[in-house]
This record gives structure tokens, sequence and C-alpha cells, in this order.
């Protein structure tokens, strides 16, 4: 899965390997890789059909972010770092919105690896510059994979596989790992973004070393389409477009990055940033709130059509949102109690009365995709849950895994059920209040960033006591909130588990042992499980694309059936409203709005906007 939320990741057969099998003396260089897909374009493909080549460049974009930020090195645990770093940055290849798990050469102009996947090599562009204008060189690729690692577990986790980078060439880097049959290791080595060795064993204008493990507000150096024009982390960072940037004429790269200026302006609350959007001070808003969505947009503005609303379709694997218990404490790790709470959470009724029957209940981790486990395990997948059927539950083979459904005619069932399971994990009712044979009462205290899940919180937290659990609502701000996740200092958490079509080794930092203890890791919820990491595994070293299917299913299946989280809802869209001064390609990505990426100010709306307000 992805190193970011905006970066798609992959593993499967990889479409090229229709090609003639490689020689060590002749290998074939590849301008594309893809884990699903034979890829849309050839090598000698001018631009993508979802951007158009002639869009016009210039103008600003003000968007809006919640909470604050601390820092501007996103590649550490350390701080928060803030919101569009990847802008400033480049990857060896980059990843394609409208083809799951694909991507074309940035920096890289060619890479090849062994039919064993034992290694890759990468051909460097002659002519890719930082920003500074010293040339991106194999020493800066293998300084990048090294530094990451050593800073970031998720990077640890992701890359563990590799294990040592070698300058083969003038522009040649070659990675080797220490397994084979890991299909997705030449996919996601191409996701790395190189830094500037140069730049980051050097020392800032103070005179200390720098340090890529480390939070820092120093504007760091980079080499994409922009690079960062100021900073008020009181109030929000601003990045402007590097007319010479190296890359600009390259096929991955036409008609899009058309923004003169990036502005992201930090709010701590929803309602003064919406009223802020309303006014003009922003210019998109991505909304997040169902009710907002359907009840606050009869402003002057948008009845005017100055405004424009709508909902963009969007096809990928639908996140994982959920209510994620820290299984590090021991009143959740007893999996009744797990399956309890999902029986209270009444989606049903919170759909109807705050979402207005918007959204679809996520009904597994991979939902929305062909990677998602259904009815009774068979087929191959059977065959790998049977392998570990000793450390399974015994209703996974015989039962669907189904959300519980709140109904008014089932409501009153749940209800008992979840009494039941409470009793029989050792929590027995108590002058109102479930206590076990210690005397300790059953408490939780859901953590939360914004106000927007208050009211989603409280209708459960009433259904909640109605069974005896002390339920509270602890709301801090996002550096806090981020801390504290970190740190594993929570009861529950609101958690967005994103995948991709093809997931691999990323599934380690989910969900596998080793990253339990690991601060900061992707494995909020602490899960160990020896059944789960047997799965992984058949995960990262699946032998092609129906391989990884089955696994992928039986993974989704044996965690949803240890109820680690209780599952929230999906949306397949991106709400969008926009003040409308703005142009896009006719065809948009299938798998996101990319707003940042391929959309332009068009100079004739922009007038009339400011004509029109200005009346």
């Amino acid at each position: 899965m992805l190193m970011a939320l905006t970066r798609l990741l992959a593993l499967t057969a990889v479409a090229a390997l229709a090609a003639p099998a490689a020689h060590a003396a002749d290998p074939v260089r590849r301008h594309a890789q893809s884990l699903v897909n034979a890829m849309k374009y050839g090598p000698d493909f001018k631009h993508f059909e979802w951007v158009n080549p002639d869009a016009p460049k210039g103008g600003v974009i003000r968007q809006y972010v919640a909470g604050s930020f601390d820092s501007l090195n996103n590649f550490t645990r350390e701080g928060k770092p803030a919101v569009g770093l990847g802008h400033i940055y480049d990857q060896l290849f980059e990843s394609s919105p409208d083809e799951p798990s694909t991507q074309y050469g940035v920096i890289a102009e060619w890479v090849s690896y062994p039919d064993d996947f034992s290694s890759v090599t990468f051909g460097l562009r002659q002519t890719a510059r930082f920003h500074d204008g010293e040339p991106i060189k194999p020493e800066d690729v293998i300084f990048s994979m090294e530094a990451q690692k050593a800073s970031n577990p998720q990077a640890a986790f992701y890359y563990l596989n590799v294990v040592s980078g070698e300058k083969t060439g003038e522009r040649e880097v070659t990675f080797k790992f220490n397994s084979v049959g890991n299909r997705e290791l030449p996919f996601i080595v191409g996701q790395l973004t190189v830094l500037p060795k140069h730049y980051w064993t050097g020392k800032n204008a103070e005179g200390t070393p720098r340090d890529l493990k480390k939070s820092t507000v120093e504007i760091p150096l980079g080499s994409g389409p922009y690079k960062i024009a100021s900073v008020d982390p009181t109030r929000g960072i601003t990045y402007e477009r590097v007319p010479e940037y190296w890359a600009k004429d390259l096929p991955a790269n036409v008609g899009q990055n058309n923004f003169g200026e990036l502005r992201y302006t930090y709010f701590r609350d929803r309602t003064p940033a919406f009223e802020a959007f309303k006014s003009g001070q922003l210019d998109i808003w991505q909304e997040a709130s169902a009710s907002g969505w359907a009840t606050q947009y009869e402003f002057d503005a948008a009845k005017k059509g100055l405004v424009k609303k709508e909902s963009l379709p969007i096809k990928r694997v639908a996140p994982m949102q959920v209510f994620a218990f820290n299984t590090r404490r021991p009143k959740f790790q007893d999996v009744r109690v797990r399956k309890a709470f999902n029986l209270v959470y009444n989606f049903e009724e919170a759909n109807k009365k705050l979402f207005f029957e918007s959204y679809i209940r996520t009904e597994s981790y991979f939902d929305n995709s062909e990677l998602k486990a259904a009815g009774l395990p068979q087929g191959r997948e059977l065959e790998l849950l049977n392998e570990i059927k000793a450390d399974l539950p015994p209703e996974l083979f015989t039962v669907e895994w189904k959300n519980a459904v709140n109904t008014p005619e089932n409501r009153r069932k749940n209800m008992g059920e979840a009494a039941g399971l409470f009793a029989a994990a050792g929590w027995t009712p108590k002058n109102g209040a479930l206590v076990n044979a210690a005397g300790e009462e059953l408490t939780v205290e859901f953590l939360i960033d914004s106000e927007l899940w208050q009211r989603v919180i409280l209708p459960y937290i009433e259904d909640l006591k109605l069974l005896g659990v002390k339920a509270t609502i602890r709301q801090v701000d996002s550096s806090q909130y981020k801390r504290r996740e970190e740190d594993r200092d929570f009861d529950v958490i609101v958690d967005q588990l994103s995948q991709s079509e093809s997931p691999g080794n990323e599934q380690r930092d989910f969900w596998g042992s080793k990253s339990a203890d690991e601060r900061a890791s992707r494995n909020s919820i602490g899960i160990k499980n020896p059944a789960i990491d047997k799965l992984i595994e058949k995960v990262v070293f699946a032998t092609d694309r129906a391989e990884l299917i089955a696994a992928t299913r039986a993974l989704d299946r044996v965690l949803l059936w240890n109820y680690f989280v209780v599952p929230q809802w999906h949306l397949p869209a991106e709400r969008v409203a926009y003040w409308d001064k703005f142009g896009r390609p006719a065809k948009l990505p299938s798998q996101t709005a990319a707003f940042d990426r391929v959309w332009w100010i068009d100079p004739v709306k922009q007038t009339a906007l400011e004509t029109a307000r200005s009346k």
C-alpha cells in the first residue's frame, strides 16, 4: 500500500512480464510498471489522456487545512508535517491516478529486474536536477533509501527486503533484495522519493548538521514542480511553481502542475474555515460532512452560480474508516468485548439522521474491489485458511461475516447479544456500570481532533451507556492527537486504513506483529496474531494476481472475524465545491479528481467571476 495518502501502492502480476524473459546480459528496460493491468501508454506516449497539454499556467489556488503543523520534514515521525510537501519532491517513477497500481518514469528513465525479482536497476535521466541545479545522481538515490528507512518505521517495514544499494553505472543504481519472488519490490522501490544527499548531510544556517530523523522548520531542498515560498506554522504554507522545473516536459508531467501558487490556510475549526470559503477567501472546499453537503450550500454566491458544487465519482478501493480499538489495553484484548461494541453501533440510525442516507456501510478492509472477502471461503482462499485453521474461529468457515444491522426490528436483539458478550467476557452490571472481577468499571474514551466527530460519537456513547459502558469523548488539537496516537495513548480513535488495488509489503506495517510495538507504525490497533502474520507473507510473496486475490481475501476475512475495529462508511465519490474560475480536462482520472494536479485557472472565468462579485 501507499507511502502517502495520495500515492497508490500495489502488488500482483506485473503486466510488463508479457515481454520476453530477461537475460543478465540483456535486461528488459521498461518505461513503466503495472501490478494490475497492462499499461495504457507505450514508451513513445506524449501525455496522458486525462490532461490538457495546453493548460494555461499561473494563478493562485487557496485551500483549507484542519489543525496545525510544526515541521517541514515529512520523512520522520517527529512533529506534524505541513500539508503538500510532496509537491516539492520527485520520485523515481510517478503513479498514474487513472490506472490502479501503475507508474511511469520521472527521475528514472527506465527500470529492469531479473525474473526472480531479486534486485532492481534504474537508469536515471541525465537532465534530472534538484532546485539548486545539482544533478540527481545514484548516490542521492542510495542515500534516500537508507536515510528514509532509518528515519521512519513505515519506510523500514515497507522496504524491509531491500538490503543494499549500489552505483552500477554513471547514471545507474541497483538495489538488491534479501528474498526472491517478492514481485512488488521493483514497483515500490520505484515509488522512492529522491532526496539531495549533499543537502541532508550538510549543515543549516546555524552550523548544525541536518538530520532526516528530526523535525525541522528549515525550508528543504527539493527537485519537484513546486518549492516552498513562505511558511507560517500558525497560519499556513505557500508553494510556488518552478518555471524551470527540469521535468515539466516529460510525458508523465505534461499538462499538470498548472497553478502558479498553492496556498494552504490552517484553521482550528471547520466553522470559520467554511465562512472563509463562503466569503471568497478560499477557492475550493472538499466536503467531509454529509450534513454540510446537504444543508449548507444555500448561501448567496452558490444561489447565483458563482460557487459550483459537484460530487465527482471515483473508482478505487474504499478506505476502511473505523473506530479502532487499542488492543494493547487489557479491556480490548477479548474479542467478545470488541464484537459487542460492533453490535451496539447504530450505523443505520446515523446514516438516516446525520448523513442524509448518503453513505454505504463498509464491509471489508478492501471494499469496492475484487480483493474483498465475500460469502464463505472457497477455492484457493479456503486452502490458505485451512493451513492456519487451528488459529482461527470455527465460525469463519461456516458463517458469512456481516456488520450488525440495527434496524428497529433488530435493535433489541443486537443490544441483548452485546450484553451477553460483555457478561461472557467478565463484565457484569453493578449500580448501572459494567465491572469486572477486580471491581474495575468498563470505561472508554474516544479520542478525536475535530468537532465534526462529536455528533457522530455522542449517540454511540448513549447506546453504550444503556449497557453500562462509561464512555466519554476527548477532543484535542491535531498535534496532540498525532502525538497520542503515535504513543498509543488512547482507547479508541477514528482511523482510516487506506489500501490499493495491489496490497503487499505495507501490510506488515498495518497488521504485522513486529510493527505492533513500533512507535508511530500504522499498526495503531496493536495486532499481534500469528495467523495474520502468515497471511501477510502469503500476500507479499503471491506468485500471480490470482494468488494475490486469494491471499488478500483470506487476510481480510481473518481481520474481520477478529473485530479489531467497528467499520464506519464510505462514499465512492469526492464532494467538491469551488468558486467558478477553474478549467479542467474533459476526462478526469478515474482514481481521484486530481485537483492540484490537472485543473487550472481559466482566465475568462476568473474575469467573469471578479466582475460578478464586484457588482
